[in-house]
């Protein structure tokens, strides 16, 4: 498809009009004539939907936006299929794997010894011979490449052909057992001459060439030091209070532990050695659609700009990659009885599209922290090399780019921390334990011991109120007391650099050190427990956002304690016979007070508590609701049939839970005030978690969640109000600050997680098998940049493809759905094929015009409930106007209607339905 018209500024030139007809008639190829598409002109830019006349008349217009390159909103797959005409490729054939290959291999050497590099290919010119190793593992890559898999195969190379069956091997799931198997088959098949590798080892050496490599680093085995720098070559710890060896065993070289480490440097550089890569890393400030009250990417945050102007040499080019960095432990067992803990750091560039960033492909694991002890504040420890290359990316290196065809100096900064609330506290320094456990208030958060319950609850909310509410004078609904506080004002980074600057801190877990660690509270009565590392970045106490409160983790306990509590779920619940007693303590909510009786006590039912009729309506309705493909798991399953209760649900189901099904389950139970503020708090989450931010609907959230947090205290116990409700109170200035919180939350990396478990083969070496199948599948996926005879991960059809194309019937049945399940047979009901005509008739974009037209009729008699009077009365309006057209009468404004084409679709359906699945 040539696409030179689109660089034509004369929209009045006869190329540039013959450029839209032909666009049109690609982008219509598997379309109705009638149906609407994105508008890709300078001012609809794709994001509104219009018909075929207006898109052309936009474009001729308007003009096509010119960064719109790729077609993929109008069919055009991910990468452009360069097939060519006949005459240029002889007999018309697809390009082979081996010349996709070779395209990826002319990009590597091009981006490390310059365009010529080809010519210099046999000489012995130092620029080329450098790195003798790199260049010497790239040369006999260029072999592969270009050596046939057998004489006479010109399809295959040996280089195609491996990346191929590795390929098939990754997307199929196939074993290492059935891919030795299936090479084997392969040498018996092909001829004697065919270079099949062995096994899965010798495959995988092949595509090691690619240079991406990942470095060990011994560490102490109590999280002491690194051996790297100036203790390299030390046998045992420095540390006096340590002096553990490095080694297993008197001479031998096996180290105690070690530090799985991937240079971020060749990675970034790797991002703009392939073109369409290269150029959607300026995405965010070329062809982001900016608007100050909007927020659909980080580049829109506050946080971002604020980093721009303090830094305008930095923000000056688009391709310098801003990054965020995100970690948490897992288990590489799936065993509860085991302790084990690997803790992976994943670093993540925003400078892509929403549609490629936080993706697989294109965030990196920075390294693998091993166990089988969590790193707690020893994390510092092994973040050093990370550090390091992070202020060395600050000052640039050099890097090709392959969009523009030029070296720049390429430079990196990081945004901000994505963690649960425990590793909050590893990388802040400020323990999320205590009394002061919230990061934001400090030292102002409020407190209460409860004595009964031995627990810490946090309440409090009303400073966050306007000053002249009412509620701030109220004792009794509260804790007794008036309450006049003003809001918490956060301290910014260089505040906070002042009261950690002269913290020193020996890092290490040794017997003696972890005694000395239960310290005394210090003279200041703050929480800090280090300096953070990150303060080694010079640009780090500037950022308005340092350390994400991860709004995954929060919604889950969120949802979690109030399914508990609601539903009395036994040991969990935050309503316990404790908790009464400590409300007698605080003279607090009487009518919830323990009433004596003999030698037992009545605990009085709670206006938040479902009686067990309400509770089997709700479990009744958790089974029933079934959900869209991929938008939830089988909640059902986590029902206890009989007991009303549910348990084992993943993090994604409270997720789904607090925000659609909350307010449909509890409809009818509980009080009216215990039904409203739960509707307002699923409202607030279902607002904070929406992929375009408004800034407006963000500032009142923050004056709302003030609200509803002092209705929960009106109405729960103290107990319900751990550090989880608390921190509910900071997540719209957050998002204010930072952006979309699906940039900023736990989820694609918990997952990416559950794949690095599956990695594990040999559970005495976990790491070690985690990195080497990790560093396997980099290779893999820069690989399928470049293939597209073969499914990749870039260009595999969509799990619900569900593409209109043309039928010749209706638009809104040009998109086939995919019957599941077995047929039925039925009839509907009158008042059921009255909603089913009607929705058919207001989803056709071929009545448009006698939606319109119904419309202004309703509005000239009464603009009053004009939607609801459409809907009742439009399936006979239209059906008597296509009467009247066909009798030959010309309806007003002198339109005549072509009836005869749409005549059928005024009929309403028939009441019999021959197979329905599902």
């Amino acid at each position: 498809m040539d696409k030179t018209w689109m660089k034509i500024s004369n929209r009045k030139d006869k190329a540039y009009e013959l450029g839209v007809k032909n666009f049109l008639k690609f982008a219509y190829s598997q379309k109705v004539e009638n149906q609407k598409i994105p508008c890709p002109c300078t001012q609809c830019n794709n994001f509104c939907n219009q018909t075929k006349t207006v898109v052309e008349d936009h474009l001729l217009t308007q003009g096509i936006r010119k960064s719109y390159t790729r077609w993929i909103h109008h069919g055009e797959q991910f990468r452009h299929q360069n097939c060519g005409d006949s005459t240029e490729h002889g007999d018309g054939e697809e390009d082979s794997d081996t010349e996709d290959l070779n395209d990826m291999l002319h990009d590597i050497g091009t981006a490390q010894w310059g365009d010529n590099w080809a010519g210099r290919e046999e000489s012995t010119d130092d620029s080329l011979n450098a790195n003798h190793s790199d260049t010497d593992n790239f040369l006999k890559l260029l072999e592969d490449a270009k050596k046939e898999l057998y004489p006479g195969n010109h399809f295959y190379s040996k280089l195609s052909f491996v990346v191929t069956l590795l390929h098939l091997k990754t997307m199929s799931g196939w074993t290492i057992k059935s891919f030795n198997a299936l090479l084997e088959i392969f040498r018996h098949a092909l001829p004697p001459e065919a270079t099949v590798p062995k096994s899965f080892a010798d495959a995988k050496k092949l595509i090691r060439d690619l240079g991406f490599k990942s470095e060990k680093i011994h560490a102490c085995v109590n999280d002491c030091v690194l051996f790297r720098k100036e203790n390299e070559n030390l046998d045992t710890c420095p540390n006096l209070n340590c002096k553990e060896p490095r080694y297993k065993m008197a001479g031998s070289r096996v180290p105690c532990k070690v530090l799985r480490y991937f240079p971020l440097k060749p990675r970034l550089q790797r991002l703009y050695t392939h073109k369409e890569i290269a150029s959607d890393m300026r995405w965010h400030k070329e062809k982001c659609v900016h608007d100050d009250n909007i927020m659909r990417h980080p580049a829109d945050s506050e946080a971002w700009k604020h980093f721009d102007r303090l830094h305008p040499d930095f923000a000056v080019d688009p391709r310098n990659v801003r990054l965020g960095l995100a970690t948490d432990g897992f288990n590489p067992f799936g065993t509860m009885s085991s302790a084990y803990s690997i803790w992976p750091i994943y670093l993540v560039p925003y400078n892509l599209p929403p549609w490629k960033c936080m993706r697989d492909p294109f965030f990196f694991l920075s390294m693998l922290i091993p166990g089988p002890k969590s790193p707690g504040n020893e994390i510092d420890v092994y973040m050093e090399p990370l550090i390091d290359e992070l202020n060395e990316m600050w000052l640039g290196v050099e890097t090709y780019d392959a969009y523009s065809g030029k070296k720049f100096d390429l430079r990196a900064a990081l945004l901000w921390t994505i963690n649960d609330f425990s590793a909050y506290a590893m990388l802040s320094g400020w323990s999320t334990k205590g009394y002061q456990a919230c990061p934001i208030c400090m030292v102002e958060t409020t407190c209460v011991h409860l004595p009964h319950r031995k627990k810490l609850c946090y309440t409090g909310h009303r400073r966050f109120l306007p000053i002249d509410h009412s509620w701030r004078r109220e004792k009794k609904p509260f804790d007794g007391n008036v309450d006049f506080r003003n809001p918490v004002a956060p301290l910014s980074g260089n505040e906070i650099l002042d009261q950690v600057q002269n913290m020193e801190v020996n890092f290490g877990k040794t017997k003696a050190q972890s005694n000395a660690k239960k310290r005394k509270r210090s003279e200041s009565g703050l929480n800090w427990t280090k300096k953070s590392c990150f303060f080694e970045l010079p640009y780090w106490a500037d950022l308005l956002l340092r350390h994400n409160l991860d709004l995954m983790h929060v919604s889950k306990n969120v949802s979690e304690a109030v399914i508990a509590t609601i539903m009395d779920i036994e040991n969990k619940t935050k309503d316990h016979w404790l908790c009464r007693q400590d409300l007698k303590d605080l003279g607090l909510k009487k009518e919830l007070h323990l009433i004596p009786n003999g030698d037992s006590y009545i605990m009085p039912h709670a206006c938040y508590s479902l009686t067990k009729e309400e509770k089997k309506k709700v479990c009744e309705f958790l089974n029933s609701v079934k959900y869209p493909d991929g938008f939830a798991s089988n909640i059902c399953r986590c029902i206890k049939n009989g007991q009303f209760q549910i348990s084992g649900m993943k993090s994604h189901d409270f997720h789904i839970f607090i925000q659609r099904l909350l307010p449909l389950a509890i409809r009818g139970s509980l009080t009216k005030e215990v039904r409203q503020v739960l509707f307002e708090l699923s409202e607030f989450f279902k607002k904070l978690c929406a992929r375009t931010l408004h800034r407006e609907v963000l500032e009142e959230l923050g004056q709302k969640i003030a609200v509803i947090l002092c209705k929960l205290e009106r109405l729960f116990p103290p107990a319900f109000f751990d550090i989880m409700m608390h921190l509910m109170v900071h997540l719209p200035a957050e998002a204010i600050l930072g952006g979309p919180a699906q940039y900023r939350w736990m989820f694609p990396f918990e997952r990416h997680m559950a794949v690095l478990k599956s990695y594990v083969g040999n559970k005495a070496r976990p790491e070690g098998c985690i990195a080497e199948r990790y560093i396997d599948k980099e290779c893999l996926t820069f690989c399928s940049m470049y293939l597209d005879n073969i499914d990749t991960i870039f260009n595999k059809p969509e799990r619900n493809n569900d593409r209109g194309y043309n039928t010749g019937e209706l638009s809104i049945f040009s998109c086939p759905g995919r019957p599941f399940g077995g047929p039925k047979r039925g009839n509907f009901l009158d008042s059921e094929l009255e909603k089913i005509h009607t929705f058919i008739l207001n989803n056709c974009d071929e009545l448009e015009d006698y939606i319109n037209a119904h419309k202004m009729e309703l509005e000239a008699e009464s603009a009053e409930n004009v939607d609801q009077r459409h809907d009742r009365e439009f399936a006979k309006w239209v059906k008597q106007r296509v009467k009247l057209s066909l009798l030959g009468y010309v309806w007003q404004r002198g339109f005549q209607w072509r009836a005869s084409s749409i005549s059928i679709w005024a009929r309403q359906p028939s009441l019999h339905v021959y197979g329905l699945h599902g």
